[in-house]
């Protein structure tokens, strides 16, 4: 288990202040991550990767000459969120545009492509690369679905090679992207990990048992078998690994890097046992290795385990693989780099201006900072029950990711509403501070939801029934539209739309805003419990799909919580106008 550790909130940001203070030769912390702290060509391609810490050497490790030019860090096992990427994007900008690297998880993809949205609007070109290596996430044919995994190095380092040589970003991407369609991972684990002031591991493995094909955030594994010898397990991974060899090739005679990668706590000396079988294997086999990696290359905090890669070279993809970098964890070949001088991509933080509101809408604000208050109340209350019901089928993080976003969304409130914010505005910063520290899908998912109820009231007028209903509806179609979940997918939208319908309908027939959400929180917590006989079609959770049955989904759980805790505070029927 993870035994050094201060304040588990505030774990992630002293791994990036104590990683940066180690390695300032070839990093330097920005809002949101860390970027080279060495000078980097005019006009080439900027590589910026990143995801959710406690993956060490992702995604930190890898920045440098010759590989990555930033990276965006998120908490633990949650995605960086959008603000956190634009920040390392601009800082690590050449002028050549920025190519987003990342691994295909919900979170991750959600947020890098709101940043990516947000660079190109104001004119950077930017493009995304999300890697797709774990064969037991997704079936060849729905490959996209894939999650990306130990892969995520062989992909950053031919594209971060290709940018360093100078491709368009054109070429850099087409290079990314037969590189990812050329990598292939596959990973067992012997115990689960334990997140930093957790008393128990996101998922366990019984004793003499190994769970095959599970995921790099405590999602748990597709199967279970005993506990194999070095050879026995060196033999289950080149096998399944060769029966995707990629389109197009024959694997008598190809040429591959192979990566044996440590998830966290199995030792050095027991990876290069396994790795001597590894090796005979894809001899006999009639395969070529080409400069094999062996060693913690992305791990999940002190999870026993280890993954293989096979990445499928062609000669262009070979020579960007073996051209110089000099990053913290991965170097090689001779890299002359220059120290950036003091000041060099440094990025100044503004207060944001709070806009003039009215008298009732300054009121309405103090009614939002008071549901806001009474989320965290009923999630800090239940954020270990959160925990529980996400790790059965997910990475269990579900409680943490809820308290660290309520936490910020309020601290953000009670400072809008101290400087005299009105609903909107508070609302609005709310909102961001929710995606900006929670991260992952939930945190992107809420910030929306808070920011389209505040574009519905406004800042001129008290929210009224008709506009809180209208702000519902305004979140309900934001979070379909941007995360693609609908009804019956098994995600928090399950417990959104019917109560959207149920406020609807009641505000609609006159009720007053309290009497109409309390109908329809009665409906929200009924739609939470019904997720229980669902079955997960998004998420981390879906390839597990079958050991979720019977539990609910614990986003619909956290949502129908928050829905009722907020009713609590509408009782006091004091600021809010109760009629359209």
């Amino acid at each position: 288990m993870t035994r050094l550790f201060n304040e588990p909130s505030a774990f992630a940001d002293e791994i990036i202040e104590g990683f940066v203070a180690s390695h300032g030769r070839w990093v330097k912390r920005v809002s949101g991550g860390v970027v080279r702290n060495t000078k980097s060509s005019p006009d080439t391609v900027a590589l910026v990767i990143g995801g959710g810490s406690g993956h060490y050497p992702a995604f930190a490790g890898l920045v440098g000459q010759g590989l990555a030019h930033g990276a965006a860090m998120g908490n633990l096992f949650a995605s960086p969120s959008a603000q956190q990427v634009y920040n390392v994007a601009k800082a690590a900008n050449n002028g050549g545009g920025v190519l987003l690297g990342y691994g295909n998880y919900a979170g991750d993809v959600l947020h890098f492509n709101q940043a990516q949205d947000r660079l190109r609007a104001e004119g950077i070109d930017c493009h995304s690369i999300a890697v797709t290596d774990d064969v037991s996430s997704a079936p060849l044919a729905e490959r996209t679905k894939r999650r990306g995994i130990a892969g995520d190095l062989t992909v950053f380092k031919v594209a971060a090679a290709a940018a360093e040589a100078g491709y368009s970003m054109d070429a850099t991407m087409e290079i990314a992207e037969r590189a990812n369609d050329r990598t292939r991972s596959f990973g067992v684990a012997f115990t689960g990990c334990t997140l930093p002031g957790a008393d128990h591991p996101l998922f366990s493995v019984p004793e003499g048992r190994m769970a095959v094909g599970m995921g790099i955030h405590g999602e748990p594994g597709i199967d279970e078998t005993d506990i194999p010898t070095a050879d026995e397990l060196a033999e289950l991974l080149v096998a399944k690994l060769l029966t995707e060899v990629p389109e197009g090739l024959d694997a008598r005679g190809a040429r591959v890097v192979p990566i044996l990668n440590g998830l966290g706590s199995v030792k050095y000396e027991e990876l290069f046992v396994v790795y001597r079988r590894v090796a005979q294997l894809l001899a006999e086999a009639g395969l070529e290795a080409v400069d094999p990696q062996v060693g913690e290359l992305v791990t999940s905090f002190d999870m026993a385990g280890t993954s293989l890669t096979l990445f499928w070279l062609d000669d262009e993809l070979e020579a960007l693989w073996d051209a110089p970098a000099d990053a913290p964890a991965f170097r090689r070949g001779a890299v002359t780099a220059e120290a950036l001088e003091a000041g060099d991509g440094e990025l100044a933080e503004a207060e944001a201006v709070i806009p003039d509101a009215t008298e009732e809408s300054r009121a309405g604000a103090a009614r939002v900072l008071a549901a806001l208050g009474a989320a965290k109340a009923v999630v800090d209350a239940n954020a270990d029950e959160l925990g529980r019901i996400d790790a059965i089928a997910g990475d269990g993080d579900h409680g943490i990711g809820m308290e660290r976003g309520v936490r910020a969304a309020v601290e953000a409130a009670t400072d809008a509403v101290a400087r005299g914010a009105g609903a909107a505005t508070t609302l609005h910063f709310a909102a961001d501070a929710w995606a900006d520290k929670a991260g992952g899908t939930s945190g992107a998912l809420w910030g929306m939801a808070l920011r389209a109820v505040g574009d519905a009231v406004g800042d001129s007028k008290a929210p009224d029934a008709g506009a809180v209903a209208a702000g519902v509806a305004g979140a309900a179609a934001a979070i379909m539209d941007f995360g693609k979940a609908k009804p019956g997918d098994k995600t928090l939208v399950d417990v959104l739309v019917p109560f959207r319908d149920a406020l609807a309908s009641g505000v609609g027939a006159g009720k007053s805003l309290t009497d109409a959400w309390a109908a329809a929180a009665v409906t929200a917590e009924q739609a939470a419990e019904d997720t229980a006989q669902l079955l997960p079609l998004m998420g981390r959770a879906r390839p597990h799909a079958e050991k979720s049955l019977g539990t609910p989904d614990a986003g619909a759980v956290s949502m129908a919580l928050i829905i009722r805790a907020i009713h609590n505070t509408l009782i006091e029927r004091t600021t809010i106008k109760e009629k359209a």
